[in-house]
């Protein structure tokens, strides 16, 4: 028989569920209970107020995606050396624990990154909350690919990650977007194949600036 969830693991399902399809502010914590079906009281009893579930239901996957991430990562590191990591091992790291969740872990990574969607398209939300708990990682993941292109501007590389998280976000959020945009061709659900396009279309973007190249050299390339 299947080990049933404890009441806090209740609360947080109910609460990532509801925040997904209503956002943060369409949610209280006595739908958070209702939908949890445990009393009010606990709520706040495990966590405090609505600000300190949605916090929890954000630490809880953001701790494993950064423990598989940072693992990912320092794998291809050391099976690299004594030379830099290859650059397309290290975008594969940043992305591949979010396909492996997202394709196989269940509707509570679903709902989970379209929370991620929702915050990073929130200007109060999105900058708190990302910083708080993805920063550390990305840093790591910047320095991993400073070393690999030793002659990129730093600038460059953060612009990049940052065009690299908008890719994420809309590719796990579960929007039909470029179902309908391609009729059917490009169907979102086929995360394999999303995949398998997006980690060299990534690496593509950095290593336009690979050897410090200025954005104007980049545009009289076209």
């Amino acid at each position: 028989m299947a080990k049933q969830p404890s009441t806090k693991d209740r609360i947080l399902n109910a609460a990532e569920k509801l925040f997904a399809t209503r956002g943060f502010y369409g949610v209280s914590i006595r739908q958070i209970t209702t939908e949890a079906d445990v009393d009010p009281a606990l709520a706040s009893y495990h966590f405090g107020k609505k600000k300190d579930i949605f916090n929890a239901v954000m630490l809880r996957r953001a701790e494993v995606l950064n423990r598989e991430r940072i693992a990912m990562l320092d794998d291809c590191i050391r099976r690299a050396k004594p030379n830099p990591a290859p650059l397309h091992e290290i975008i594969d790291a940043f992305t591949h624990a979010l396909l492996n969740r997202a394709t196989q872990g269940g509707q509570g990574w679903k709902n989970y990154f379209a929370i991620i969607a929702q915050i990073n398209n929130h200007p109060e939300l999105g900058g708190i909350i990302m910083t708080q708990y993805f920063d550390p990682l990305a840093k790591k993941f910047i320095a991993a690919i400073q070393a690999t292109l030793p002659d990129s501007q730093p600038e460059d590389l953060y612009w990049c990650y940052h065009f690299l998280s908008g890719a994420l976000t809309l590719t796990f959020s579960g929007t039909e977007r470029i179902n309908n945009l391609s009729e059917g061709l490009c169907p979102p659900s086929d995360l394999y194949a999303v995949h398998d396009r997006l980690v060299p279309f990534i690496t593509a973007g950095f290593k336009v600036f690979a050897n410090g190249s200025k954005i104007n050299d980049c545009n009289n390339n076209d």
